[in-house]
């Protein structure tokens, strides 16, 4: 990707290992820019990787923009069976151009530099239907909590009250920060039941954001997977 110089941003399971959310994942996911220049340098670094498409729909841009994630496995021998996941545009994620300027950028040992989804955007991309993306959302937050919660921003201290998701925690942070949780609790149930103390109504607040999020995600994708359908028959 970055031999291509590909506009893309690591996400998925992988993007979580840096975040301290370790996570086993089979795939590497990837948010690119959707524009027809940064495609044709995606299609430049599939063919270095041999990567062969594995199911519907094929790489163009009126399917990236419509949201599909599109799929490929490496037949490179360094990266042979690796699977490669790129989608544009993500339900409540922002348009890329605002994740690439709110990137994180990490260097490994070897000196390549990681391009990143931002933690936020991380766990906003995450807010899904799926059962596994739901424990990973409050193990991304926890790490970064607990790695600066002794020297609290702002900026920090309004994220974790958005998105954590552990009651107790919840409930710790509201106490340490009253009026920041004072101004989140609009915003939040959880958040005005943490700042009352009441723990079973923080928990049942988080459950019923959690299922609303849910049900938002199965609207969202439902006329997705419809069009998957008339693309596989169409095949």
């Amino acid at each position: 990707m970055q031999a291509h110089r590909v506009r893309a941003l690591l996400m998925g399971g992988q993007a979580c290992v840096f975040y301290g959310a370790a996570e086993f994942s089979r795939d590497t996911d990837f948010a690119i820019l959707a524009d027809a220049a940064n495609l044709a340098r995606l299609r430049r670094a599939l063919a270095d990787l041999q990567a062969v498409p594995i199911a519907v729909p094929d790489l163009q841009l009126r399917h990236l923009r419509r949201g599909h994630a599109v799929h490929f496995r490496c037949m490179h021998p360094e990266a042979l069976r690796l699977r490669v996941d790129v989608m544009a545009r993500m339900r409540g994620v922002d348009a890329f151009a605002a994740l690439w300027r709110r990137r994180a950028v990490i260097e490994l040992a070897d000196g390549t530099r990681c391009d990143l989804m931002s933690l936020r955007d991380l766990v906003q991309a995450k807010k899904t239907q799926r059962d596994k993306d739901w424990p990973m959302i409050r193990r991304l937050v926890e790490a970064n909590y607990f790695a600066e919660r002794a020297r609290p921003r702002p900026a920090l201290v309004r994220f974790w009250l958005q998105e954590l998701r552990t009651a107790s925690l919840l409930l710790e942070l509201a106490a340490a920060h009253p009026r920041a949780a004072k101004a989140a609790s609009r915003a939040r149930a959880a958040v005005a039941a943490a700042i009352a103390r009441d723990e079973p109504a923080t928990e049942a607040a988080l459950r019923s954001e959690e299922l609303a999020e849910r049900e938002a995600d199965r609207r969202h994708w439902k006329p997705l997977i419809e069009e998957l359908g008339r693309l596989r028959r169409a095949r």
